[in-house]
């Protein structure tokens, strides 16, 4: 089953990435800023179901990037199907779901990449919304790094769609001798990790990626 898995996501990883420069005239920028293995957290906005396969295609094959999904596309068999054959684990967006968390932490132990996008949901103006705790949950407790990704649509036949990889950087480790404090170091690492997406933004876009 590994077997097939791994010739299903370098497959996709071929199509898509022909796929998206063809269509969607993608440019990619910050090639430089990724690190050549994990393990990683990589954290990116939301504007469309197309960014787990755009960002994926983005990077190198050897990633194999597993993405965070929302446990609603596991609702259809076939679905579910192709998105555990690549790697993809759903967490419940409605709570705490320390099932996911502990999967994460796995993959990233392992060495292994986790996809994660902080807002939580999609954004439907494009605009950078607030993110949830679970990013920073992660990258606290297990020191990987972060890469912040930035997608700039919008996903237009013909219109140019823009990704941006940003810098590395950490968190500080999670320590806390109280839930006030916990609460605290999750707003404010949750706050970090969407300064550095908005830092990201260009020029041309006045604060919004559609």
């Amino acid at each position: 089953m590994k077997g097939v898995a791994l010739v299903l996501y370098c497959f996709g990883h071929f199509i898509f990435a022909i796929f998206y420069r063809l269509f969607y005239r993608r440019r990619i920028y910050g090639k430089e800023n990724i690190p050549k293995k994990g393990p990683l957290i990589i954290c990116a906005n939301h504007i469309s179901w197309h960014d787990p396969l755009a960002i994926g295609s983005a990077l190198p094959v050897h990633y194999k990037i597993k993405f965070m999904a929302k446990e609603e596309l596991f609702r259809n068999a076939f679905v579910a199907f192709i998105l555990r054959m690549v790697g993809a684990f759903p967490v419940n967006r409605q709570a705490a779901d320390s099932r996911a968390i502990r999967r994460a932490f796995q993959v990233l132990k392992e060495g292994g990449v986790v996809g994660i996008f902080p807002e939580g949901t999609r954004s439907k103006t494009g605009h950078l919304q607030r993110a949830q705790k679970g990013a920073a949950l992660i990258a606290g407790r297990t020191g990987a790094p972060l890469l912040p990704v930035l997608i700039v649509g919008p996903y237009r036949l013909g219109r140019p769609l823009r990704i941006i990889f940003g810098p590395l950087f950490h968190l500080p480790p999670l320590e806390y001798s109280s839930r006030e404090e916990k609460k605290a170091y999750l707003e404010e690492g949750s706050r970090i990790i969407m300064e550095h997406l908005q830092a990201l933004l260009p020029a041309d876009n006045n604060g919004g990626t559609d």
